[in-house]
């Protein structure tokens, strides 16, 4: 019996042994994302993954967004940090770059990177080298409530002009509607009005010249005009009681609750917004409406220039080759088919826009074709350390203490400083 025991011990030792070898090689995986149906898909994309590739574990973790952004530089010194992370691109992944925290993989998707839409690939070089994947573009535009438009008998399709949206604004407050949601207490969310109207008054020949300090930089006359007309708006009161102590999610769930008319927000929330309502259905199709940032008068920028993300995905230093492999994998036609079949992206693999099943993702998708500027989010775009200031002052604005002019003053210092 003592003999037969020491066998079976010896036998599931060896089992044990056989599974650890299988499991040779595993490859961690942070993300930020809040939708349980996209992410389902995520998981579904790895299990399949990791049964075609016995050995390979793919580890799916995390991290709300904002703790994202915060913890990262610490998670990126960290020798336990993770092979596969979020990216918006722009002045982040250039610093990342410079920091030597990255995996410079042009070799290894050489071939592959033929089928991406050019820009999107282009948002994660550098200097000719690729460091991440693209996966999806997104807009910034108002997500609206027909039913809370109607109310107050005004037709989105009508709102053109800056003017335009301060009209509605006053005149939905008068039907006693909220007009707009905004999740204050996360500040990038509030830059989106700034941002947006920098890039309708100047366009990119304004946020070129800024970055190389011409014509004061970003205390220029483009960006102290978009503060004072971004103040223009917010003297309306036009936001949710308390909209600087709401989060991101909670204010996109607000919307989705059909609790206010408007929400400046990315494409995305289209769909997320039925995964954070209360009830967890939302506002169904036929109660949403969408209409681009509107056009301010005497501005330079076109009306189809577009604000918005190229997000994708970097790998870091030192990972296993299977991270690239499975980003691959992962960033196919057929899964890009699928997640945009489920309106969850505008893809980036060319032939994946055939999956778009529906007209507002389709019309996302015309946009962003039209698009001949299409503007990264400028928290990303100039980088860490001056984004957090575009983010800083949007904020101050919204809440009043803080002048378009000492703004727009405080987002060029910063920029000095970065130099």
């Amino acid at each position: 019996m003592r003999l037969l025991a020491k066998l079976g011990l010896a036998a599931a030792a060896c089992l044990i042994g056989a599974n650890a070898a299988n499991a040779d090689t595993t490859v961690k995986w942070l993300h930020i994302e809040v939708n349980p149906a996209q992410v389902k898909i995520w998981d579904e994309v790895a299990r399949a993954y990791e049964a075609s590739h016995p050995g390979v574990k793919i580890e799916m973790q995390f991290l709300e967004n904002e703790a994202y952004k915060a913890k990262l530089p610490t998670i990126l010194q960290s020798k336990d940090r993770p092979n596969i992370i979020y990216s918006w691109a722009g002045g982040v992944l250039k610093a990342q770059i410079e920091a030597g925290v990255l995996d410079d993989i042009t070799d290894q998707v050489k071939g592959y990177s033929d089928s991406l839409t050019p820009a999107a690939l282009a948002a994660f070089t550098d200097n000719g080298r690729i460091y991440g994947l693209p996966i999806a573009l997104s807009q910034v535009g108002f997500l609206c409530n027909k039913e809370l438009m109607a109310k107050a008998k005004i037709d989105p399709a009508a709102i053109k002009s800056w003017d335009d949206l301060l009209g509605a604004v006053k005149t939905l407050k008068a039907a006693g509607v909220t007009p707009i949601v905004v999740g204050g207490a996360d500040k990038w969310p509030l830059h989106f009005y700034w941002t947006h109207l920098a890039v309708r008054i100047g366009g990119k020949p304004a946020f070129d010249a800024a970055l190389r300090g011409e014509n004061g930089g970003f205390a220029g006359e483009t960006f102290v005009k978009s503060g004072e007309l971004f103040k223009q708006l917010v003297d309306l009161q036009p936001f949710q009681n308390g909209f600087l102590g709401f989060k991101n999610p909670q204010a996109v769930g607000y919307f989705g609750d059909g609790k206010a008319a408007m929400t400046l927000a990315i494409s995305s929330a289209y769909h997320l917004q039925r995964a954070l309502a209360a009830d967890k259905i939302g506002l169904s199709e036929d109660k949403l409406c969408w209409f681009n940032f509107p056009a301010v008068a005497g501005g330079k920028g076109a009306p189809t220039d577009t604000l918005g993300g190229i997000t994708g995905w970097l790998v870091t230093k030192g990972s296993p080759k299977e991270a690239v492999d499975f980003l691959k994998y992962f960033i196919s036609k057929d899964v890009q088919t699928r997640l945009a079949a489920g309106n969850f992206i505008v893809p980036v693999v060319q032939g994946a826009d055939a999956g778009l099943n529906n007209g507002f993702m389709k019309l996302i998708a015309a946009n962003l074709a039209k698009s001949n500027y299409h503007q990264n989010f400028y928290d990303q775009s100039l980088g860490p350390s001056v984004g957090r200031v575009v983010n800083d002052v949007s904020a101050e604005i919204a809440g009043g203490s803080m002048s378009p002019q000492d703004a727009a003053k405080a987002i060029e210092a910063a920029r000095k400083q970065g130099n």
